[in-house]
């Protein structure tokens, strides 16, 4: 496939790239860089496609960050529910009263959360969630009497960039430049397979994990220990499902210490692995599940804790209270938004679209596996890695020079452009991965366009790569 033109019209590209560079810092950008090759300005989207502002069209195969759900073909309901909310009442906080919307999207999001998990406090981030969250265990341990404070989170996780969320994040080379950081109990490891001895059963693999886990516990003092974050499905590192038994392990060692499980669902919650949240697929439950991006597609502003009964009781008491708040959780336009962005879930039974089509879309992924340079397909849902070689064939590490050679822009990202496909590339602990979570409103033929993106692109990598 390659780039199809649509024409638009406003400001020139040329206008925007040059009021970019001079006032826009963009995240996680190399802002020198735009200056050496043309920044992209995305002007509008339809379904699982984004249009640029010169008109290429290019499908959005990573959901923009894994959040928008329901594509990009439901503005006008999300403009209806806004300017609703809008005309009634603009804004109003939670703080000493409330307003409908709030207590609206709390009550659905109650009915959609496993187990006892009944109480909802708003958020306007990913990031944000998690902090909330651990200021809610550190507090909640406080008013038992007990002096609990430290989190443990695994290694390549990612929870945020906020200084305790980050401090929770197990990405070395994002946490350096900003320590001093809070004390944590630290990274214990992650559920990567790959690169395991092949002859580890699954069962032993369980075992080797939970044994690292308690270690750690017992070395940093249990009546230390506050929480444990984990993402159901852990995104940094390449889509790690957990082996079988993990999740039950990790909620009886919580129990046992008398620790509370955090389960960050900011990706995986509201459909994006096949259930409304993944703690409810894998049976994990835990205490507190954080989200964000799906909870309004990401078009508002929102995030939030879901705290169960027993988490919740001792705020409930006379003349207790959450020391924590912010201005914008539970914004009564955001939660419009939200709502009607659940209620489009719901009408098009999203999570339950993405269980029977997850078989098609890994089943075409899995295809790549004959080539060369890719080494694991791995993931669930509409949520998938395609891990590439850093090493040769002969068992010999690639250098960095010539990672960044195969797996750069020019190659690889720029690649999939050219073909008209939007995709993540990270290096995650050094190891090349290519992120694929399409908008869950994809179908056969979006899952076609990317694959055959993916197949050429690498096909022409693998080459390169065979004759190092």
């Amino acid at each position: 496939m390659t780039l199809v033109n649509e024409a638009v019209t406003g400001p020139t590209t040329d206008g925007y790239r040059g009021s970019a560079s001079e006032h826009l810092w963009r995240h996680f950008a190399d802002m020198a860089a735009a200056k050496s090759k043309p920044l992209r300005v995305i002007t509008r989207g339809e379904g699982c496609y984004l249009i640029d502002s010169e008109g290429n069209r290019l499908l959005d195969g990573l959901s923009n960050l894994f959040c928008v759900n329901v594509g990009y073909s439901y503005g006008p309901e999300f403009a209806e529910a806004a300017a609703a909310q809008y005309r009634q009442l603009g804004y109003h906080s939670s703080w000493g009263s409330t307003h409908p919307r709030a207590i609206e999207l709390a009550e659905k999001i109650a009915s959609l959360a496993p187990g006892n998990l009944n109480h909802v406090f708003f958020t306007p981030s990913g990031g944000e969630s998690v902090e909330a969250a651990w200021k809610v265990a550190r507090q909640y341990f406080s008013l038992r009497g007990e002096r609990r404070w430290k989190a443990i989170s695994r290694e390549m996780a990612y929870h945020g960039t906020t200084m305790g969320a980050l401090s929770l994040m197990g990405i070395p080379e994002v946490r350096e430049p900003f320590a001093p950081l809070v004390p944590t109990a630290g990274n214990v490891r992650n559920t990567k397979r790959y690169g395991r001895p092949t002859e580890e059963t699954e069962e032993a693999f369980t075992a080797f994990l939970l044994d690292d886990m308690e270690q750690r516990i017992v070395a940093e003092g249990p009546d230390t220990v506050a929480m444990v974050i984990i993402e159901p499905v852990q995104n940094h590192g390449g889509m790690l499902v957990a082996p079988a038994g993990y999740h039950a392990g990790v909620r009886a060692m919580c129990d046992k210490y008398g620790i509370l499980l955090v389960a960050d669902e900011t990706i995986t919650a509201f459909g994006r692995v096949g259930a409304w949240f993944a703690s409810e697929l894998y049976d994990i439950r835990p205490d507190i599940i954080t989200t964000a991006k799906g909870l309004s597609s990401a078009h508002a502003v929102l995030g939030a804790i879901i705290v169960s009964d027993q988490v919740y009781a001792p705020f409930d008491q006379a003349g207790q209270m959450l020391l924590h708040g912010n201005t914008f959780g539970g914004h009564p336009v955001m939660a419009a938004v939200a709502l009607r962005n659940l209620e489009i879930m719901e009408r098009l039974r999203l999570p339950d679209r993405v269980l029977s089509k997850q078989d098609e879309l890994r089943g075409k992924l899995e295809s790549l596996s004959a080539l060369d340079a890719v080494v694991d397909v791995r993931g669930t849902g509409f949520f998938y890695a395609v891990e590439l070689a850093s090493e040769r064939l002969d068992g010999t590490p690639l250098t960095d020079e010539e990672k960044a050679w195969l797996y750069g822009d020019d190659l690889l990202a720029g690649g999939l452009e050219e073909r008209g496909v939007l995709l993540r590339i990270s290096l995650d602990g050094g190891d090349p991965v290519v992120c694929v979570a399409p908008p869950l409103v994809a179908d056969t033929a979006e899952f076609d366009v990317l694959t055959e993106a993916l197949r050429e692109v690498l096909g022409t990598i693998s080459r390169h790569y065979a004759a190092l």
